[in-house]
């Protein structure tokens, strides 16, 4: 045990992680070179395409030093704050953390949030100064900005550089020198703590874990804690490129189970794993629950595909345990799901996942944030759809919930942050510079603000210097009302939002403005009008297409003419109100890039 050490890799989005692993296990040989490909790890085609890192990956590596052979357990964990329940699950699993550091871009607003959910969990920090290889890398002015934030010495960081393989052993030696074992009690009762799993179509659900205490082997009988459902462990074994089947795992390490599982619902992530016989007093404490801040209806575009829907998004949730989800139905889409995400990425990827995986057609709604209403009845009503809202007349006030955000930017755009933030309702708390150039402005938001545009607003007017951060602070008063749009006085209600009074009117002529471009002509007058409660604010008109039903009249009395055009009329008023529109996927995203 005390030859095993365990530990993630940290940093801000892009700052080559990914890359940095692949050296890791090139140097080990724990891939041959047929088997090396650009950023390894990341075996989804959405992460290749997009260059991000979305799934934490877990592998272990052998590594000897001085003759002495050591277990390199690296989970290699994503960056974006989006993604941010991954990183506090593998943190859950290690001992010690790499902290990669951009040597051009300097330290980020991620990087200093996946830092504090490490110091959290008491984990050994060793700071790494990638891209040193860069012709913009400033490495001195970088190593005073790590120096200030974690307090370390300037001789225990180490330069590196993913592209060239440059530091790469200095970095195994770091991880052997100061990484501590893992402790746990190899004789207790087996305590395993579940970080990750997912779904293979051949055997069923397969489950990550991590051995704190005891010892887990082939063919053992073991008992899930929080669901108090047993099975027997039919294969486990230690992830490699592939998985390696053993005959037992020892406390410390790290592995995977199968166990024949067929239902998503039986295997939650930060679950304990123990023997069925001698089963553990308590289970283990593992991460915080995860706090969705978005909110939006996925719907399938055939109403019969409920069930796959229902089916896809368990597999989904194993894969990715922060997305929550329940039915919902709507009256103009039908039965689908009310999803919570953890941010607008997030939201994207998992419709993407949907699409690539799972082969299903989805339609996602306008999204949302969860609000509080009082009603004059003293009834606190949590309102996650805008329809759930009551009825003026019954309505007290409503809260909305509000962030701290703290974005890091350099000093020459400032301007432009903070506009952008007093434009989104936002309240500056505090101002500080980091360096001389660097600053970290503190605003009270709501989160409301921050769903639809914020963030590619954000790295819009800081040329993608801005990095932004945010936590809940909890909820406040605000004068919101809901925004219905009609289509032919019929509501739609998977457009309808819940806005600030003062934006309300803005808005509802920009989107009425919007649907008149992207809804399709039809043979009868489209009328598209944007209300709150009774009262219409903006209107727009999409004409009929019509027919020259004249035409074959030539010369003759006008009345030949009245007649058939008064014929013509009827018919598109009866055509109207026999008519349903059919509202394009793309109308329902335009509404979220209206700027």
């Amino acid at each position: 045990m005390k030859h095993i050490r365990n530990f993630c890799i940290i940093a801000h989005i892009d700052h080559g992680k990914s890359t940095l692993a692949d050296r890791l296990l090139e140097y080990t040989n724990t891939i041959t070179q047929r088997e090396s490909q650009a950023q390894l790890l990341d075996d989804m085609d959405l992460e290749r395409e997009r260059g991000i890192t979305i799934k934490s990956h877990a592998i272990q590596m052998d590594y000897v030093e001085d003759g002495q052979p050591y277990i390199l357990n690296l989970i290699d964990t994503p960056g974006h704050v989006d993604f941010s329940y991954e990183v506090s699950r593998s943190i859950a699993a290690c001992e010690g953390a790499l902290l990669i550091v951009d040597a051009s871009q300097g330290i980020q607003a991620q990087t200093i949030s996946n830092l504090y959910l490490a110091l959290e969990h008491d984990l050994e920090i060793i700071p790494i100064l990638n891209k040193m290889d860069l012709p913009g890398a400033m490495p001195e002015e970088v190593k005073d900005q790590i120096i200030e934030l974690i307090g370390c010495k300037r001789e225990d960081i180490i330069p590196a550089s993913g592209k060239t393989g440059q530091g790469v052993h200095d970095i195994l030696k770091a991880i052997v020198a100061r990484v501590p074992a893992p402790k746990g009690n190899p004789e207790g009762e087996l305590q395993a703590l579940i970080f990750d799993s997912q779904f293979n179509s051949f055997r069923g659900i397969v489950a990550y874990f991590k051995v704190l205490n005891g010892e887990i082997r082939k063919g053992d009988k073991v008992k899930f804690v929080a669901t108090a459902k047993e099975y027997i462990a039919e294969e486990v074994g230690t992830l490699k490129l592939k998985q390696t089947p053993k005959d037992v795992i020892k406390t410390g390490d790290v592995g995977y189970i199968i166990s024949g599982i067929k239902e998503a619902r039986e295997v939650k992530v930060g679950d304990t794993i123990t023997h069925k016989d001698r089963p553990s007093s308590e289970p283990i404490k593992g991460f915080e629950e995860v706090k969705p801040m978005v909110f939006a209806g996925i719907y399938p575009v055939d109403t019969d595909e409920f069930e796959e829907l229902r089916e896809a998004m368990h597999k989904l949730q194993l894969n990715d345990a922060s997305i929550v989800f329940e039915p919902e139905s709507s009256a103009a889409l039908g039965f689908g799901f009310r999803c919570g995400f953890l941010g607008m990425l997030h939201m994207e990827i998992i419709q993407e996942r949907l699409e690539r995986e799972f082969d299903m057609t989805v339609i996602t709604t306008v999204p949302n944030v969860s609000y509080q209403a009082m009603t004059t009845k003293n009834e606190l009503i949590v309102v996650n759809n805008p329809s759930d809202l009551p009825d003026p007349s019954k309505l007290e006030y409503v809260e909305e919930p509000y962030i701290k955000a703290n974005i890091i930017t350099k000093s020459e755009f400032v301007g432009p942050v903070m506009s952008l933030c007093i434009q989104k309702r936002g309240i500056i708390v505090n101002q500080s510079y980091l360096t001389s150039d660097r600053v970290e402005l503190v605003f009270e938001i709501p989160m409301g603000e921050i769903v639809f545009d914020f963030y590619d607003r954000l790295k819009t007017i800081s040329k993608g210097y801005a990095s932004f951060d945010y936590h809940q602070i909890g909820y406040r008063k605000s004068d919101l009302v809901r925004l219905d749009i009609l289509l032919n006085a019929e509501p739609v209600d998977a457009l309808s939002s819940l806005i600030h009074r003062s934006n309300s009117y803005d808005f509802g002529k920009r989107i009425c403005e919007k649907l008149r471009e992207l809804i399709p002509r039809q043979q009868f007058e489209i009328i598209i009008q944007a209300s709150i409660g009774a009262k219409i604010i903006a209107r727009e008109t999409v004409k009929a297409l019509r027919k020259d039903v004249t035409a074959k009249c030539y010369g003759g009395d006008i009345s030949r003419k009245r007649k058939l055009l008064e014929k013509q009329k009827k018919g598109k008023k009866r055509m109207r109100q026999v008519g349903n529109v059919e509202i394009p996927q793309t109308a329902f995203m335009a509404v979220l890039k209206l700027d």
